[in-house]
């Protein structure tokens, strides 16, 4: 894949691969043309290259000059675990130094396996408006799409969390605990306290505003009759028009069809909230991020332009609408809500379960475990797929809940839950004196580790991953217009490509051995990578708020 050189090579946070482009770019040339290799067959022979063709744009016949090429292993040999820098007929192939990687990465997981949290000049806020539950009439209410969105908010503000943003998230559900029940029942724990601030007066304060403002169309506002049904809807105490506001403010990025909205009081007490959450923050630190279903996005417009028009005398806070695509369900239940989807997908789970395990299926315990795991089915079947995208979800598909399905989120529990069992196992040995106790990685020798899926696991995951969680939001400083564009899906992705990686390993590599002492040292220099393994399952996990599994 082409990385981008967004980092500088001495990076605190140990050896990036940023670093490694950063330097080729600053000694070499030529942005985009370096290319770290992935695939197994590739890294058996290379682990960068510059493809010729590429290198010809800079230079004659694609020759490298040698004097460059001495300068990068003169000054980035070490700093860069370069073990080999040679022109080829296919291009530039570097090598790296796979021994010094392995001890550097795995005698310092914690640099590896933990969030990067960004260095932010200024403590930034973000605000998470998730729009399916303002004015939510309970649970039953809620759709697979709106369930979408809601799911996609959830694991958005952990992330972010993670990088260091403050995240409040709204509405608040203080008042309808049944959604609340439901959404802990899938995993997210959303913002249900109890209020002490009224929006009483702010909301009051909106309506004398919009009495005054000259985008409020004045005069007498008709309810709907029978002779006139067309007319105003219910309880629509104002007419405000928006286009002109939208014009007059060259404002970009708003629908063409957006015209006159229809105000009611719930949307300005939906507005009353935002702003009251805003307030509680420094405001031009804070990026509000309407999380909405495509089907509400158009409606979520005029609630944006309404609320600058309410604070059009005062700095505007910076507004973003993060858009989800529709999801179109097939298969014997087309129609069913989010709460039915997740019963569904439980009793499917209860089913399997009891036929892999039989009768001991049942108490608190089991029913935990399967809860987990349908929230990890569903968030895997609703996130996996780029936010904006339409989703096409076949409810007659059992794979989606089989831990044999290797893109599902079943799969990555069961192989996440297989490295607890691993260790288990481990330890039990440990305790009837078969095995050592774990020695310190000072002293193991990794040069042990030559199995090929053994640095691709270490290349591939372990030192790419706070990269990866940082690209999941790298677009958001640089958003321009209303629309925000995030690799929401990137998580799922890398769990489920670890997953089937890790798998063909584990299949093939015994890595608790025979309790020789000669073979120790690569028990647990092995052991010392799975630790590595273990830690990204469950930071991958916490960012989705899925417990990772203690058993199969």
């Amino acid at each position: 894949m082409a990385l981008a050189g967004d980092g500088g090579v001495d990076a605190p946070a140990g050896f990036t691969l940023a670093g490694c482009v950063a330097a080729l770019e600053a000694v070499l040339g030529g942005g985009g043309v370096w290319f770290k290799e992935s695939s197994g067959r590739n890294l058996s022979s290379r682990d960068w290259i510059g493809p010729r063709g590429a290198l010809s744009k800079l230079y004659p016949q694609g020759q490298v000059p040698e004097d460059l090429i001495e300068r990068l292993l003169s000054e980035y040999r070490h700093r860069l675990y370069i073990h080999s820098c040679v022109q080829t007929g296919a291009g530039v192939v570097i090598h790296l130094d796979h021994p010094a990687l392995f001890k550097q990465v795995l005698s310092n997981l914690p640099l590896y396996t933990r969030p990067l949290k960004s260095v932010l000049p200024k403590k930034k806020c973000a605000i998470l408006n998730c729009t399916p539950l303002q004015a939510s009439r309970g649970p039953e209410s809620l759709t697979i799409n709106q369930l979408r969105a809601i799911l996609l908010a959830d694991h958005l503000a952990e992330v972010l969390r993670q990088q260091g943003y403050v995240v409040r998230t709204v509405p608040n559900l203080q008042q309808n605990a049944a959604v609340c029940n439901f959404l802990k029942s899938v995993g997210v724990n959303w913002t249900c306290s109890l209020q002490t601030a009224s929006d009483n007066r702010r909301v009051s304060d909106f309506k004398r505003i919009l009495s005054e403002s000259v985008y409020t169309q004045h005069g007498q506002l008709e309810a709907p009759t029978d002779q006139t049904p067309n007319m105003l809807p219910k309880d629509v105490q104002y007419k405000v028009h928006l286009r002109q506001f939208v014009e007059e403010k060259e404002l970009e990025g708003y629908d063409t069809n957006l015209d006159v909205a229809l105000v009611q009081e719930e949307a300005l007490r939906q507005i009353a909230e935002l702003q009251h959450t805003v307030l509680q923050e420094d405001p031009d630190q804070c990026m509000v991020i309407h999380v909405v279903g495509c089907e509400q996005e158009f409606q979520q417009q005029k609630i944006d332009v309404l609320w600058r028009i309410l604070n059009s005398e005062i700095n505007q806070v910076t507004q973003r609408h993060l858009v989800c695509g529709p999801v179109k369900t097939t298969g014997e239940h087309l129609h069913i809500n989010a709460v039915q989807y997740f019963e569904y997908r439980r009793s499917q789970m209860q089913e399997t379960s009891v036929m892999k395990y039989g009768n001991i299926v049942q108490g608190d315990s089991w029913a935990e475990i399967i809860n987990s795991m349908t929230s990890a089915v569903i968030r895997f079947e609703l996130l996996a797929t780029a936010h904006r995208s339409p989703l096409n979800l076949d409810l007659a598909q059992r794979v989606n809940i089989s831990t044999k399905g290797t893109r599902s989120g079943a799969f990555v529990m069961y192989n996440c839950a297989r490295l607890a069992t691993l260790f288990d196992h481990f330890n039990n040995s440990v305790e009837k004196g078969l095995y050592p106790h774990f020695p310190e990685t000072s002293q193991l020798n990794f040069s042990a580790l030559q199995e090929e899926g053994e640095w691709l696991l270490l290349y591939n995951y372990i030192i790419p991953f706070r990269e990866v969680l940082a690209q999941i939001t790298q677009s958001m400083s640089s958003a321009k217009g209303i629309h925000l564009s995030i690799n929401t899906e990137t998580v799922c992705k890398f769990l489920v490509n670890l997953s089937m990686d890790f798998s063909s390993y584990y299949n093939r590599v015994h890595i608790l051995g025979e309790p020789l002492e000669h073979l120790f040292n690569q028990m647990f220099a092995r052991l010392q990578l799975m630790k590595g393994l273990r830690e990204i399952f469950h930071t991958a996990l916490g960012t989705l708020h899925i417990p990772p599994p203690s058993q199969l």
